[in-house]
């Protein structure tokens, strides 16, 4: 199995495999979404025997603390092909999509997602718990990847992110 970057002929494997996974048009349209309107930082496929069968989007968002601004990303969505699931390609995706954002000097990412599934990465309920957001709660999760990450402020997601609600 191969990480690779998503290329413009993928477009429509990635859709069939978000809309898969969670069962409708959503998350493909916010890949779509997010794309067309240059907010997609990262978009990675995972490919096994010529086929893909894992996605993961990494998308801006700013942080507003006082008079400052600073970049931000989030993780969302991560998607395994139903027949490929619990064999490790989602955390590779994850790993990698990390790897790829500190390269890039990406400092913090956010999630939205069961925290038993990625506090193993490193993300944190109470690192995300001091920041202002839509999407505060128990499931809302941030990890530093940088020491100089925010460590406060007020969220502003992608505008795609708010059909989503």
């Amino acid at each position: 199995m191969i990480i690779r970057v998503a290329i413009p002929g993928d477009a429509a494997t990635i859709r069939n495999i978000l809309r898969a996974a969670f069962g409708g048009d959503q998350e493909a349209n916010l890949i779509d979404n997010l794309r067309n309107a240059g907010d997609l930082l990262l978009s990675l496929v995972a490919e096994d025997a010529g086929q893909i069968v894992g996605y993961l989007g990494f998308s801006r968002l700013w942080i507003a603390c006082e008079a400052q601004r600073s970049a931000g990303s989030s993780l969302a969505p991560l998607a395994v092909a139903v027949d490929r699931r619990r064999r490790g390609i989602g955390a590779a995706l994850v790993e990698a999509g990390h790897q790829r954002l500190r390269s890039a000097g990406e400092s913090i990412v956010f999630v939205l997602g069961d925290p038993a599934y990625y506090r193993r990465f490193g993300y944190l309920t109470q690192a995300a718990a001091k920041f202002e957001c839509v999407y505060a709660g128990p499931h809302f999760q941030a990890l530093a990847l940088a020491d100089d990450a925010p460590r406060t402020g007020a969220i502003a997601y992608a505008a795609a992110f708010d059909q989503l609600h």
